[in-house]
């Protein structure tokens, strides 16, 4: 008998714990993915059963006896099992919080694995003699007629609060059946809705995708490369009609939660099947509902944000990532993984195809659809009749302005409104105002927790902190030499009311986190710019990503400068990638489209690429840039990172780790270490933070150091007074 299980525990601690079994159960029949409930110090935790084993490294008398076994079979099928330990071996995290991520949370604290309700159905002879019940009977004539066009137990509960009585009393005189189904089983009964017709290109993009899908073990990441309006999704939706119709599953992952409700209505238009949605702002329930629906196969699309790449699908064919160019898809705290680079393991580990859609895709996936030819699928034209936006820039140091908009962009505005057209005015920045400056002294509210200066919030009347958190009201005068401040530059909130000052009686709507906060107020907004009642709209990053404004014709980005000088290396592309998404919501129906985008650096490369070459040109260059520096694609990194109560103890820490890290042979041409250096924002909620950072042409020499490097760093003295965690393949260098 296999007397001792390796658990995984929801710890910070990067091991497993060993466990004698429970009494009466040959731990031999037990199948690794079922949970178990351990005792662990003063506390009961639900650990996933890993292996079992005959023998222990840890001698038996010292060994806890597992309590219970909660489950007759795995919570994930094999592959996804498999797909969670090589996750949390490549992004060395501690395995329980690995499969923690991955699950509901009702069953991480135990609830049951599958889900049952309740069903009553009549009887034959019940459906021919309950309606012979006389009038006096109104109760259990009542009950009959709901059970017989199938009321569920909240209709019957309307009814009668002795319902549960009164169909029993039926059911024993042979009137009605009592039944237990799982609740997943149930299905939607919506009428479909054919596509549009496909373009040429569209057509090979399926047929290509669906050859793939025909074969055997057909592993293949395809790039679909099309401009925004060019149909992507309906490429999508062709691709899984065949995957449904063979009756397998399909995963479907975006990028924000905002984009999660529309798309599913899409797809429920299309399929008359169950369709799971998973993402954060559900309700524990919801989340779990959805969770089984895809696990028992009941669900046939399931679509979610990025913790969906751990859903179980046993019937899985196709892993489809829109907008895969997202920063998104990576979680920047506690596991962090990247969903799009799961996508693509999980696919080759199904053996089935995996597709990567964007109008802006990442250097990364460009670089690897270069390096497998074939797999590269081009929309470059809008779909239908729609043409191109036209594209101008305005050097906002010739022409004046009126709190962050030129003359020529308020003529603009004007020029549109006048014919009918919805603009969109895009700024990547928040609040009233970025900064509150004192004109005599040069004094600027900053923050006491952060290396960061407070945002204006003028209808709050507050100065939030947007890293931290921190709120004080705003000052009238300075604190420095009590002359009166001043809020400068502009946020959305400060375009929001300059736009009202210029445009007056023109209705506006922001889409902001300030202003959009409360479950269904974006879906609100969404639908009053679709019914034409919201003329103007501003927003930030929100705006970029996917929406479809057909009566959109001028789209305004007001400041193009943000990421011009950025310290990220990767902020180049992340400008070119906005600004082309959001250039992509004006003229996107018959109408003809403009895009206006102010700067002060008309001259600057990366606008002249992106205006004479499109984003395909702008990426070429860049690719070159990154190769010649050994950045990714051309280099893979691990960052180090550190936090302390003082920026000794992280430096400390990071020095101490760097010497280990030269001593364990890390050095030279396939392993350079960068640092430590402070972070470029070194104090954040009143911590420091410092970094250091591995750079290697391959992954081989990192992973080659990770196992002995990190568990040498576990147990320094240092590493008691920091907080401290590792970044593979890191998005961000901050």
């Amino acid at each position: 008998m296999s007397s001792f299980l390796q658990i995984a525990l929801d710890t910070p601690l990067r091991r497993v714990f060993d466990y004698r079994c429970p009494e009466g159960i040959d731990g031999a029949r037990l199948q690794p993915g079922t949970r178990v409930r351990v005792p662990f110090g003063q506390r009961r935790l639900i650990g996933i059963l890993l292996k079992t084993s005959t023998t222990s490294d840890v001698p038996a008398a010292k060994l806890k006896a597992a309590i219970e076994v909660l489950d007759d079979e795995p919570l994930f099928d094999p592959t996804s099992f498999e797909l969670l330990c090589w996750a949390a071996d490549y992004y060395r995290h501690p395995i329980g919080e690995v499969f923690a991520a991955a699950l509901p949370v009702p069953l991480r604290t135990g609830a049951t694995l599958d889900a049952q309700v309740e069903r009553w159905r009549l009887t034959e002879q019940g459906m021919q003699e309950w309606q012979s019940l006389p009038a006096r009977s109104s109760r259990l004539r009542g009950l009959a007629a709901a059970v017989a066009r199938e009321a569920g137990s909240d209709e019957l509960s309307t009814l009668s609060p002795t319902w549960r009585a009164g169909l029993r009393e039926l059911e024993s005189r042979g009137w009605v059946r009592h039944e237990i189904v799982a609740a997943e089983s149930i299905a939607p009964t919506i009428e479909p809705v054919p596509g549009h017709d496909l373009s040429d290109l569209q057509r090979d993009a399926v047929d290509r995708i669906l050859a793939c899908y025909a074969e055997a073990n057909s592993f293949r990441t395809f790039l679909l490369h099309g401009v925004t309006g060019s149909g992507k999704t309906e490429v999508y939706l062709r691709v899984i009609e065949k995957v449904i119709a063979d009756n397998r599953q399909a995963l479907v992952l975006v990028p924000e939660i905002a984009l999660t409700p529309q798309l599913v209505e899409r797809f429920q238009q299309r399929f008359q099947t169950r369709i799971a949605a998973l993402h954060s702002q559900l309700t524990d329930a919801e989340r779990l509902a959805a969770w089984r629906a895809a696990r028992s196969g009941a669900a046939r699309i399931v679509i979610g944000t990025r913790s969906a790449i751990f859903a179980s699908l046993p019937h899985i064919g196709i892993i489809i990532v829109d907008e895969e160019h997202d920063p998104s898809y990576k979680q920047q705290e506690g596991f962090r993984y990247s969903a799009r680079d799961l996508a693509i393991v999980r696919a080759q580990r199904h053996g089935i195809p995996v597709v990567l859609g964007s109008a802006t895709p990442s250097l990364e996936s460009l670089s690897r659809a270069d390096k497998q030819p074939g797999s590269l699928l081009s929309l470059p034209t809008r779909a239908g009749n729609a043409k191109p936006p036209l594209v101008r820039v305005v050097d906002l140091r010739k022409h004046a302005g009126t709190d962050g908009i030129s003359t020529p962009t308020m003529q603009a505005i004007k020029h549109h409104l006048e014919r009918n057209g919805q603009v969109l005015l895009y700024l990547n920045r928040r609040g009233f105002a970025p900064v509150l400056f004192c004109p005599s002294c040069g004094w600027s509210a900053a923050c006491r927790r952060c290396d960061a200066r407070m945002t204006v919030h003028a209808r709050a009347n507050k100065l939030i902190c947007h890293h931290c958190g921190q709120e004080e009201s705003i000052h009238e005068r300075c604190a420095s030499c009590d002359s009166p401040v001043k809020p400068v530059g502009e946020g959305t909130e400060r375009i929001e009311e300059t736009v009202a000052r210029l445009f007056p009686g023109v209705t506006t709507a922001r889409i902001d986190r300030d202003s959009i906060r409360r479950k269904g107020e974006l879906e609100a907004t969404l639908a009053q710019i679709h019914d034409g009642s919201v003329r103007i709209l501003i927003g930030t990053q929100m705006l970029t990503k996917g929406h479809h404004f057909p009566n959109v014709t001028l789209v305004v980005v007001l400041d193009a400068d943000q990421g011009l000088f950025g310290t990220d290396f990767r902020a180049a592309e992340r400008l070119a990638q906005n600004i082309v998404q959001v250039s992509g919501r004006a003229g996107r129906a018959e109408r003809s489209g403009e895009v206006i985008i102010q700067t002060e650096f008309p001259e600057h490369p990366l606008l002249i690429s992106l205006l004479q070459g499109g984003y395909s040109g702008f990426a070429a260059k860049a690719l070159q840039e990154r190769e010649h520096a050994h950045w990714p694609p051309f280099a893979r990194l691990a960052l180090l990172r550190a936090e302390a109560a003082s920026m000794t103890h992280a430096m400390e820490f990071l020095h101490r780790a760097r010497d280990i890290a030269l001593q364990s042979g890390a050095r030279g041409e396939q392993l350079r270490i960068l640092g430590p250096v402070a972070a470029p924002m070194a104090r954040r909620a009143g911590r420091y933070r410092a970094q250091l950072l591995l750079q290697a042409p391959s992954h081989a020499p990192l992973q080659k150091l990770m196992p002995h490097w990190l568990a040498q760093l576990e147990v320094l003295p240092q590493a008691k007074k920091v907080r401290w965690s590792i970044d593979i393949d890191p998005l961000e260098l901050f």
